[in-house]
Order: structure tokens, then C-alpha cells, then sequence
């Protein structure tokens, strides 16, 4: 696949669909929920590389009791805008999760494939909780029947990047969520 043809970075952008100072407020929002129902439960926090580590560690600062972090890395997209169904894990959790409260944090939920079959991998260790939180979720584009049990944003069914979220490994650092213009998408 040829790289994005580069006019600049904010230029490349038709649209934000979530500020940075929406992003800023609503992670804080998600870290007060979470404080509360893991208090003393010292959850394991997973992080979905590479597209949430963004919101991993913003998440994670703003959680207020002691929680141990790994991270996970797995495939399912290569560097084009389709799921291609098949989920390779490429890097997997170096810690035991059995009998502990874990919470799998993700940039996206869109097709579900990918949170499905990484839900079911894991819950296969025998947690004593398995929980998901996306920062956003895009239900209509949804193929499997998994829902996130903490969600940030609902958005619409386009192309989206920026704050870890990619096309082509570009515009992870992006400060907030934007539509990518159309035509820099390959289909």
C-alpha cells in the first residue's frame, strides 16, 4: 500500500470529532468511575497496543488506587481500513491475570472481531473480572455481539485518527479525534 500523501498534518484532517479538551474531561470522568468500582480490587489495566496507549496512560494516571498495567499487541487491520477478520496477537500478557479484576483498554471498538476474540482469550485465564473500556465506540459497524462496558465517545462511521488511532501507522500524535479526508483513505 503506498504511504498517505503528505499535505500536512492538520491539513489532512476534513473534520475533529473530539477535542482535546473533551478527550482531557472525559478520560478524567472514565478514571473517577473506575476508581470507584476497582477501589481496593488492585486491577490489572491492559493496554491494546498500539493504538491506545494515548488513552491507556491518561486513563491510568487518573485512577486513584493501586492497579499493576501490561500491555497486549495484536493485529487485525495491517495498515489498510478493513478488518480482515483474522486476529494475530503479536505480543501477548507477560502477567497472570488468574482470579484478578482486569480491564482491557482500547482506543476503538468498531467490527467487535478483534475485542471479541481477546475477550475470550483472556477470559480462558480465568479472571476473577474481565471488563472493557474503549475510548470510542462506532456500534453500527458492530459484528459480533460484544458491547464495551465503559465507552467515552459514540462516533459516527468514518475513518478516524488521532490520539493514538492511525491510518497507515500516521497521526497517532494528533491531540485530539479526526475525520481524515476522504480522499487520503485508500479503500
Amino acid at each position: 500500500m503506498e504511504k498517505v500523501k503528505r499535505t500536512g498534518l492538520q491539513n489532512d484532517i476534513a473534520k475533529v470529532l473530539v477535542s482535546e479538551e473533551e478527550l482531557r474531561s472525559k478520560v478524567k470522568e472514565l478514571g473517577r468511575v473506575l476508581s470507584g468500582e476497582y477501589r481496593g480490587k488492585d486491577p490489572i489495566f491492559v493496554c491494546v497496543m498500539k493504538g491506545s496507549v494515548h488513552f491507556f496512560s491518561d486513563l491510568v494516571r487518573e485512577f486513584d488506587d493501586y492497579c499493576e498495567v501490561d500491555f497486549l499487541s495484536c493485529s487485525s487491520y495491517g495498515d489498510g481500513t478493513v478488518n480482515t477478520g483474522v486476529v494475530r496477537i503479536n505480543k501477548d500478557l507477560d502477567m497472570n491475570i488468574m482470579g484478578r479484576h482486569v480491564i482491557i483498554v482500547e482506543d476503538i471498538m468498531d467490527s467487535g472481531v478483534t475485542l471479541d476474540h481477546l475477550t475470550k482469550l483472556l477470559a480462558a485465564r480465568e479472571p476473577e473480572s474481565l471488563k472493557v473500556v474503549t475510548l470510542l465506540d462506532k456500534p453500527e459497524r458492530r459484528r459480533c455481539a460484544i458491547q464495551p462496558d465503559y465507552c467515552g465517545f459514540i462516533v459516527p462511521d468514518e475513518f478516524v485518527v488521532g490520539y493514538g488511532l492511525d491510518y497507515a501507522q500516521l497521526y497517532r500524535n494528533l491531540p485530539f479525534v479526526g475525520v481524515l479526508k476522504p480522499e487520503l483513505v485508500e479503500k
